[in-house]
């Protein structure tokens, strides 16, 4: 089990959270995606998975769905 922080730019309403969730829960691997909304920054997503994700799959899922993964990145 993986679980990764990525910061996402642009989400302001919950609307954003449901298209980035579902765009990321559709990634083969991931089992949960949790936002934490945050309007006029840089809102923490974390997606907990059953290996570690590719960081590109990740950004591109997250272009699908209108918004930008920012370049820093944590793993817990």
């Amino acid at each position: 089990m993986a679980t990764t922080t990525f910061r996402v730019d642009g989400m302001t309403c919950g609307n954003c959270v449901k298209h980035v969730t579902e765009e990321l829960t559709a990634l083969p691997g991931v089992t949960d995606v949790t936002v934490e909304l945050v309007t006029g920054g840089a809102s923490p997503v974390t997606v907990t998975s059953d290996a570690p994700l590719d960081d590109a799959a990740v950004a591109a899922a997250v272009e699908e769905a209108g918004y930008a993964v920012t370049p820093t990145r944590s793993l817990l």
